[in-house]
């Protein structure tokens, strides 16, 4: 079993044992219309959407080896279950981009897991623009068709500079709330709207540092996105700083599920627990077997 079905296993059994919520399992052969034209028009999606973009993360030390962070990020969803059918090129228009903006802590040399936040996602129908110059990066342009709050619990682990370690697991559960997904768009199998269910996201991602990120990313994503006003912004050439700030860049799944009741924060705070307790034990079999 690879490491992203084994988080959802492990999210599923703390999701029951908590008691805070009942949940289906993850979402299989739904259907997402990405010009928000019905369920007979949508594609069906086996299990998830690929995303893939880059967030800049500033760090501020708490004491001892503890800090706090933000993390302002873009993303582009071009199509599901890597199936090469590209939303902007099988439908007209159907730009799908996705912001995302995150507080959390951590632990120099441990892990992160996040406080709060929002996912948002957009419906663009002018192709392309993504990595441009308008909005932020090009991902925040034309029609919100869902937005999701980022739920405690999550993250991954660090080394000790505060950056994820290569090729890290980084993991993100959201809630939407009925009525935060727009009609039309996103379907269960039998054909039913999810816009008036509670539903619950999972982001699962590998992440890794951009060491040269470029002129136009640190334009858009950390002087204008995040407001960071350092070196590159006001003055002088941008460079990370561990323990600071940095870009990282990520690629990853994008999964739903339907739940009768949209549980606490404080479940997922278990349930962050849980998964990241899975990403280790997937991480230390892989030592052993070097």
């Amino acid at each position: 079993m690879n490491f992203l079905k084994k988080l959802v296993c492990a999210a599923a059994m703390t999701l029951c044992t908590t008691g805070a919520a009942v949940a289906s399992p993850v979402l299989n052969n739904w259907v997402f219309n990405p010009i928000g034209g019905g369920f007979a028009g949508g594609q069906v999606i086996n299990e998830y959407l690929d995303i893939n973009g880059n967030a800049f993360i500033q760090l501020t030390p708490t004491g001892g080896t503890s800090f706090s962070f933000t993390e302002t990020g873009v993303f582009n969803i071009t199509q599901a279950d890597s199936n090469g059918r590209l939303f902007p090129l099988n439908y007209s228009g159907g730009n799908i981009t996705a912001t995302f903006e995150a507080k959390g802590n951590g632990d120099y040399g441990g892990t992160f897991s996040f406080e709060s936040g929002t996912i948002r996602m957009y419906q663009n129908p002018v192709d392309g623009q993504y990595a441009g110059t308008q909005g932020f990066y090009g991902a925040n342009l034309g029609n919100v068709i869902a937005e999701f709050d980022v739920l405690m619990g999550g993250g991954g682990i660090v080394d000790t500079n505060g950056v994820p370690t290569r090729n890290g697991q980084v993991s993100v559960f959201a809630k939407a709330a009925p009525g935060m997904l727009d009609a039309g768009y996103f379907f269960n199998s039998n054909g039913d709207d999810l816009s008036e269910e509670a539903i619950l996201s999972f982001a699962f991602t590998n992440a890794n540092t951009l060491g040269t990120p470029t002129r136009r990313l640190v334009d858009e994503v950390a002087c204008q996105f995040a407001g960071f006003t350092g070196p590159g912004c006001a003055g002088g050439t941008y460079r990370n700083r561990s323990r600071e700030y940095f870009f990282i860049g990520s690629n990853g799944q994008f999964k739903l599920a339907q739940v009768a009741e949209v549980p606490e924060p404080g479940s997922f705070a278990l349930f962050g627990i849980a998964l990241l307790a899975v990403g280790a034990a997937s991480r230390k079999r892989a030592t052993r077997s070097k």
